[in-house]
């Protein structure tokens, strides 16, 4: 079976049992020309003709759009608040799944894209604009959020799209750029440099092995999460120093305030969190709908 076959099939069986959820909820295959299907999904709470908030949900590598639909419970969040979630499929072939495309930076393959190798960010900025145009997007509030490999991209789109998102939160896979290459242990400042200030919310485990808190792990990984925040505060033209607070046992947060247009960078840290979906779906939809973007592109913050 193909790697498309097996998308297909997957895409079914999932779609399916996502629409049978509750009455009216709708999982859609929304077509690209050329490309595999992207799942849609459009609660019932979001009455017809209106124009909705956006999520894109990116999946892990080895992933596809439907899976991660299903498996990190975003779904739920959205019946409850009334937005759209889209979940496109990576654009590299894996033996298993796929992958994303950042460039220069190697898959878990081993292998880094190639020149044929889809753009990434165009095809999410395609099917964006496409949705806009039909008239279900309110194109003001469009965010992003992704697992792992996922999350890199998600961090891509933050560092070459920034005008576009209202916000961003990846989920074990926080970045601000790719490695530097004279110093693997820091981000490269010249490969973020995004054209708007823009809100991070960032989920990770502690006892993570895949990407760890500390840096390391892959060649596609290796500067710590800590950089990445402290990265991300620098763009921003964040005033303050990390401040951290428990939340729980078990949680803590880290937060970088006083931020050029209330753009916060902020944490949240799962003790003894592995590499998983470890994104409180709450938390990080009452940080999205702070934000939003004007039509010039500027940054707004909106009072709840």
């Amino acid at each position: 079976m193909t790697a498309y076959q097996r998308f297909a099939t997957t895409f079914a069986v999932l779609s399916l049992g996502l629409a049978a959820q509750a009455t009216g909820q709708t999982v859609r295959q929304f077509e690209v020309p050329g490309e595999l299907p992207v799942a849609l999904y459009r609660p019932a709470s979001v009455e017809p003709g209106v124009k909705a908030p956006l999520v894109f949900l990116l999946h892990g590598s080895s992933g596809d759009g439907p899976s991660i639909l299903s498996n990190s419970g975003l779904q739920a969040a959205a019946d409850k608040h009334g937005f759209i979630i889209a979940a496109p499929t990576g654009a590299i072939h894996l033996d298993k799944g796929f992958a994303w495309n950042v460039p220069g930076v190697a898959t878990v393959s081993g292998k880094a894209p190639g020149a044929g190798d889809r753009d990434d960010v165009k095809y999410m900025l395609s099917i964006l604009n496409a949705l806009v145009k039909q008239g279900s997007v309110d194109r003001s509030r469009v965010y992003a959020t992704g697992i792992s490999g996922g999350g890199r991209k998600t961090s891509w789109l933050g560092c070459v799209a920034s005008t576009r998102f209202a916000a961003i939160a990846p989920v074990v896979g926080l970045r601000a750029g790719t490695p530097l290459k004279s110093d693997p242990a820091r981000p490269d400042p010249e490969s973020c440099q995004p054209e708007s200030a823009l809100p991070i919310i960032a989920f990770a485990g502690n006892k993570d092995t895949v990407n760890p808190m500390e840096g390391g792990g892959a060649p596609y990984w290796q500067y710590s999460m800590r950089s990445a925040e402290i990265r991300w505060a620098t763009l921003n033209h964040c005033q303050t120093s990390p401040v951290t607070r428990a939340i729980s046992p078990a949680l803590y947060q880290e937060r970088y305030d006083g931020c050029r247009d209330n753009a916060e960078v902020t944490a949240y840290i799962t003790e003894g969190g592995g590499h998983s979906w470890l994104a409180d779906n709450e938390v990080m939809w009452a940080f999205f709908k702070s934000y939003a973007r004007a039509e010039d592109g500027k940054l707004l913050k909106i009072a709840n």
